[in-house]
């Protein structure tokens, strides 16, 4: 039961922490701070092994080795939401510059006359 509640509480604070602008400082200093967080519970989890166990009994799981399980697929949803964040990021980029160089070669065919020789590209055809 405690385990359903905490996990849903995560669910939530995580969605909340990642519909939050990613640009901006704030939200670049709660990233390190839960990285850190977790590199930290990493650290005590192996120097400690049975206080995972005695944790993951006290919020209802079975055994530490289940609630490791929730944990990394918490973690993995984190790294596929960010992971699917960045590539979005990423094709807006590009599409902004694939349109950016459209509209320049664009603008400098139309500057060029339409009788002028020089800048049509010569086809192997038309050395001959």
């Amino acid at each position: 039961m405690w385990i359903q509640l905490l996990l849903i509480a995560a669910i939530i604070a995580l969605g909340i922490f990642f519909v939050r602008r990613p640009g901006s400082d704030s939200h670049l200093a709660m990233r390190r701070i839960v990285f850190g967080f977790f590199v930290v519970v990493a650290i005590l989890a192996v120097l400690f092994p049975h206080a995972i166990t005695w944790l993951a009994q006290l919020i209802g799981v079975g055994r530490g080795t289940d609630l490791l399980l929730y944990i990394v697929s918490m973690m993995f949803l984190v790294f596929v939401y960010t992971q699917f964040h960045r590539n979005a990021q990423m094709q807006q980029k590009i599409t902004g510059l694939a349109r950016t160089i459209a509209l320049l070669e664009a603008e400098r065919s139309a500057a060029a006359a339409p009788g002028d020789e020089a800048e049509k590209p010569v086809s192997p055809s038309d050395e001959g």
